[in-house]
């Protein structure tokens, strides 16, 4: 074999072994949407950050949306956190925790906010039935399950459920 036809070989093996992996040692691409439902015509201002990236602020008015997408990492320790402020109120949110997100969006992780907290699409049944509280607010008397936000609601939660009967659409 000549040298260039070696190289060749040895960069269409490589390529094709990067394709191969994809998936299995190369986490897949995770597609990230935060949609506006604060209702009552408000504007949610949202600052996404990981460890290495700065998503910078955005302003999206009622039923908008901000999407990014990003490669989680090997170690499984990918993190997005994000603050959201209108009117008088501001919080906080860890919206993509590996740990806790890869099996409840592995490649569509979709968002829903709104005052009470922010409610994930579960892609199965194509309803926002995920849904958190604020990582600053610790809501008492609700009842709560763990799934790495220490405050999430259950979807039975009276709380939930009363005045929020659009979610789950």
């Amino acid at each position: 074999m000549f040298p260039s036809s070696r190289c060749l070989f040895s960069v269409v093996l490589l390529v094709f072994l990067v394709r191969l992996c994809d998936g299995v040692f190369i986490e897949k691409k995770v597609d990230l949407r935060i949609t506006n439902d604060l209702g009552n015509g408000l504007d949610l201002n949202l600052h996404c950050k990981s460890q290495d990236d700065d998503l910078g602020v955005h302003v999206l008015a009622s039923h908008q949306f901000f999407e990014f997408s990003f490669r989680p990492n090997f170690w499984s320790s990918t993190l997005y956190f994000c603050r959201f402020w209108w009117r008088g109120e501001s919080h906080w949110f860890d919206i993509y925790v590996q740990n806790r997100d890869v099996g409840r969006c592995s490649k569509k992780c979709w968002w829903m906010i709104d005052p009470t907290g922010p409610c994930l699409l579960n892609d199965k049944v194509k309803r926002y039935t995920y849904c958190e509280n604020w990582n600053d607010q610790q809501i008492q008397g609700s009842s709560q399950i763990g799934t790495g936000n220490s405050t999430a609601r259950m979807s039975n939660d009276p709380e939930y459920l009363e005045g929020n009967e659009k979610r789950g659409k």
